[in-house]
């Protein structure tokens, strides 16, 4: 953030010759998706529902592209850029001040009509578009997001702390998950979505028909010791034009590991572990070893199985 200054802030700083931004939304929820059922199933892993389809930043930088060629094909050429979660641009304060809905206490923009699972961008243009109005906020006194958060990411209204959040520890994190943490972020594998689980506003969400969004590779229900038996070609294979990919299969064990140590102690996850203690990664080997000590009791004693 320090590296891009005032840029974030000041549109034209980053593309100049900027005066407006037009922001757009674009739901994501796959209607085949039961997010409850997999976070309660231990044994499953729970992938972020923004992410089991296709990357969302190649689809709705594609389409914001054609709506900005269908905008010049209408009035002449102009000038523009299109962003989706890339560069330093202030997404959420961009669209509230649009009026496309007002941030809420997780710090997601929250949409009166259609809750919050959608996502953001933005076309940056010198076209001298008449301004739209902020919509107010409508959050009160609900306080449902922080109470629901695994970690407690969530410190104040409006405020959360990165360090903390499953998603950065899942996806951003390229070290080692902090051991206090571990036993908290349970089977979520790829980011996570209980802050919006718990809004009140997600009973008005419009599930999506768009095809690029529905689930692949059956990562709505698959099992952890499923996904951990990947390959690293399988892991590229499969996440190919996936946001998943991101991360890298180093971050994609690891992260697997550690939702395995949280659930049963089965033979099948102890088994899958085991044949991982001997993987060329530190992090992951790191993790395994962890992981194999919530499941199984240690030689000196100072583990214990899962309930013991």
């Amino acid at each position: 953030m320090a590296a891009h200054g005032t840029k974030r802030s000041r549109p034209h700083e980053l593309v100049p010759g900027t005066l407006r931004v037009i922001t757009a939304r674009l739901n994501y929820w796959p209607d085949a998706a039961e997010a409850a059922e997999n976070l309660s199933a231990s044994e499953r892993a729970y992938v972020s529902r923004y992410a089991l389809g296709r990357d969302y930043h190649k689809v709705l930088r594609n389409r914001l592209q054609q709506l900005s060629e269908k905008i010049a094909a209408e009035i002449g050429p102009f000038g523009y850029r299109v962003f989706t979660d890339s560069a330093p641009v202030m997404e959420v304060e961009l669209a509230t001040k649009s009026g496309q809905g007002w941030r809420g206490k997780h710090t997601l923009l929250i949409n009166q009509d259609e809750g919050s699972y959608f996502f953001l961008g933005e076309i940056y243009t010198n076209l001298p578009l008449p301004i739209d109005l902020p919509h107010s906020d409508h959050c009160g006194t609900c306080f449902a997001c922080a109470n629901a958060c695994p970690t407690g990411a969530i410190v104040a209204p409006y405020q959360v702390d990165a360090r903390r959040c499953i998603s950065y520890l899942t996806i951003e994190l390229k070290g080692s998950i902090p051991l206090e943490l571990r036993p908290l972020t349970g089977n979520r594998i790829y980011g996570c979505d209980d802050c919006q689980l718990a809004c009140p506003w997600n009973r008005f969400a419009q599930t999506v028909t768009l095809p690029d969004f529905q689930p692949r590779h059956h990562l709505d229900t698959a099992t952890l010791v499923e996904l951990f038996g990947w390959s690293e070609e399988t892991f590229l294979s499969n996440t190919e034009g996936s946001a998943i990919r991101r991360i890298g299969y180093e971050c994609w064990l690891r992260n697997i590991a550690v939702a395995l140590g949280n659930g049963p102690a089965s033979d099948q996850s102890i088994a899958a572990l085991k044949a991982r203690q001997d993987h060329a990664s530190a992090l992951v080997r790191e993790h395994v070893e962890w992981a194999l000590n919530q499941l199984t009791p240690s030689p000196s004693g100072r583990g214990c199985p899962k309930g013991g």
